[in-house]
């Protein structure tokens, strides 16, 4: 039992407050892709698909690629699109498609318009704290890059995970 809880008096209320929502999540295999990412430059390659090359050099944005267990593409997802000098990344949203798919790793990458390559602070926090929840799921974080119109650095090349 959860504890005891007391019976509130029922009201004659034109909303009905006793209906819980159901949640829906639905994911879809339209590709089937057989795609395998076996480095960084593979997954680089992916991820410049669905980058708009007309703001990567104007706006941040960020993606995450899910893997199955033999490293091939499950599905990719826009995790946001901000301004020109950081975007908003939720861990929960990344592992929450993660669960999804039923990935077995992930990758992220964002941008930086400014052109520099060198992680920021924020960048680093991110990638900690999206290797802890991946952990503690049992899900890989294989790598985060990031990606300027004409180059990219990835975190697991460079040392940085």
């Amino acid at each position: 039992m959860y504890g005891k809880f007391k019976s509130l008096p029922y009201k004659s209320d034109p909303m009905n407050f006793n209906i819980v929502n159901e949640i829906k999540l639905s994911y879809s295999r339209k590709g089937n892709s057989e795609r395998l990412i076996s480095d960084s430059h593979d997954a680089v390659d992916v991820f410049r698909q669905y980058f708009d090359v007309e703001e990567i050099d104007y706006r941040e944005s960020c993606f995450a690629l899910y893997l199955n267990q033999a490293n091939k593409v499950l599905g990719i997802k826009k995790i946001s699109e901000s301004g020109i000098s950081s975007t908003i990344v939720d861990i929960r949203i990344i592992m929450q498609a993660a669960l999804l798919c039923n990935a077995s790793a992930v990758i992220l990458a964002h941008n930086h318009p400014s052109g520099n390559l060198n992680p920021s602070t924020q960048d680093l926090k991110i990638t900690e704290d999206l290797k802890c929840a991946s952990e503690f799921l049992n899900i890989k974080l294989l790598d985060h890059c990031i990606l300027t119109s004409t180059d990219y650095l990835s975190f697991a090349d460079n040392g940085y995970l």
